[in-house]
């Protein structure tokens, strides 16, 4: 027997939501786009471990006032005619997932994208998801290594959000997928198609996001997992020790971050004589501002200025079938038990 009320709906089947969480993108490649994303992103205690007041002052003070204009500007070098690189493949994902998991027979579930920063926002999703009869939620941060700084605040938010529902789904997290066999071989075939199509370069950097070395300190388990990935895919490569190097990408302000340092590190190389360099971003699961500016723009020039020949970029997983299979196996594999209910 089923009871429709204005609030509530008993007795009807309900969905499965899997709701994928990217960080997040301006709107637009503009100063103010970039400020006003940047004061959310920033803002997170999760993100900047800094007490609130002293960090107001730095946040409005300096950073605010200074660092969109040059964010902006980089941005507007990779900006794209469908808009942000990362929301553009974040939503080739989303879309390109729900397709495989209804095709591998899966219709209870549906697979809605979110931000955790600027638009869609995660809250704005919820909501869609619940008028949907939400009554199972995976949440899937795309972030293959967990850090407190992006998995845990992507989980922050979905209970702010979920603490106001009367009625809540049943809630499931998948926290990491660092060593997950698919994820390991979908970079490792990215890799390869590249090195088989251009040929192989001198040496394979895995270049990750840092963070400051204080937040592994304090029992942060990212730096170990990005290891653990970096040695993985080696090991699926078949690569010896000496022909790729891990290294940390991004840093932030004059606080140490986690080393070898990815501009340190193209510079020493090209000093040692390594003429061509491959790089691969393991972390990222789409691509976005930090590597087709950072890496294939920026690094690519810090390298040829040290002495090096040529940076090779090669592409994040983005929307490729080896990354939607890898995706789709960890849905069904924390989903079991829902489909049935």
């Amino acid at each position: 027997m089923a009871y429709l009320g204005s609030d509530y709906q008993y007795g009807i089947p309900g969905r499965i939501g899997v709701l994928l969480v990217n960080l997040g993108t301006p709107e637009a490649p503009s100063t103010a786009a970039v400020r006003r994303y940047l004061a959310e992103f920033l803002w997170d205690p999760r993100v900047v471990e800094i007490p609130r007041p002293l960090w107001w002052l730095i946040l409005h003070g300096i950073v605010l006032p200074l660092r969109p204009r040059k964010s902006a500007a980089a941005y507007q070098k990779i900006w794209s005619q469908q808009g942000s690189p990362l929301l553009v493949h974040s939503k080739r994902i989303s879309q390109t997932l729900s397709q495989q998991l209804q095709s591998d027979g899966h219709s209870r579930l549906m697979v809605n994208l979110a931000m955790r920063y600027g638009t869609p926002a995660i809250k704005k999703v919820l909501l869609d998801m619940q008028k949907q009869l939400l009554r199972h939620l995976l949440i899937l941060p795309l972030f293959p290594q967990y850090s407190a700084t992006t998995t845990a605040s992507v989980f922050d938010k979905v209970a702010s959000v979920l603490k106001t529902w009367r009625w809540q789904p049943e809630i499931r997290y998948v926290n990491h997928y660092y060593d997950d066999l698919s994820y390991i071989h979908a970079c490792a075939k990215q890799i390869h198609a590249y090195r088989t199509a251009h040929g192989i370069g001198d040496k394979l950097l895995l270049s990750f996001h840092g963070l400051p070395q204080r937040n592994l300190l304090r029992g942060d388990p990212y730096y170990y997992q990005c290891h653990t990935s970096a040695r993985l895919i080696a090991q699926t490569l078949s690569l010896r020790k000496e022909e790729y190097k891990i290294c940390f990408q991004s840093r932030f302000g004059r606080a140490a971050w986690l080393q070898p340092y990815t501009d340190q590190t193209l510079r020493e190389l090209a000093q040692q004589g390594v003429r061509t360099v491959d790089v691969f971003c393991p972390g990222f699961a789409a691509d976005c501002l930090e590597t087709l500016e950072e890496i294939a723009l920026q690094a690519n020039d810090i390298f040829k200025q040290a002495g090096g020949a040529q940076l090779r970029y090669i592409a994040a997983l983005n929307d490729s079938t080896p990354h939607i299979k890898c995706l789709a196996k960890l849905i069904e594999k924390n989903t079991q038990g829902w489909e049935g209910s």
